[in-house]
């Protein structure tokens, strides 16, 4: 597809479920460590990060992940699905 003569592509999202490891810490940290590179290598704009419901421990863990100084300089911003509260979003841009 092509805007004014300028080649156009799809956003690409990623997404990362983290119910198989919910309980194994350092799994989850090179997981979320993957996930976000491979969202950098591959441009990607968007990065769906599913810690699950359950009692809320498992989200935190990815918050406080996603919040330390040299990963929170790799991306833009953070929301939380206001409808599902066991799913995090992870948006970055690109230059």
């Amino acid at each position: 597809m092509s805007i004014l003569g300028e080649s156009y592509t799809r956003p690409m999202k990623l997404k990362l479920d983290l119910h198989d490891i919910f309980n194994k810490g350092d799994q989850i940290d090179r997981a979320l460590n993957a996930i976000i590179q491979e969202a950098l290598a591959k441009k990607a704009t968007e990065v769906e990060i599913i810690p699950g419901k359950g009692s809320g421990q498992l989200k935190k863990k990815v918050l406080r992940f996603l919040d330390q100084k040299h990963i929170k300089a790799l991306y833009h911003r953070i929301d939380k699905d206001a409808k599902n509260h066991g799913r995090l979003f992870v948006y970055f841009k690109h230059k």
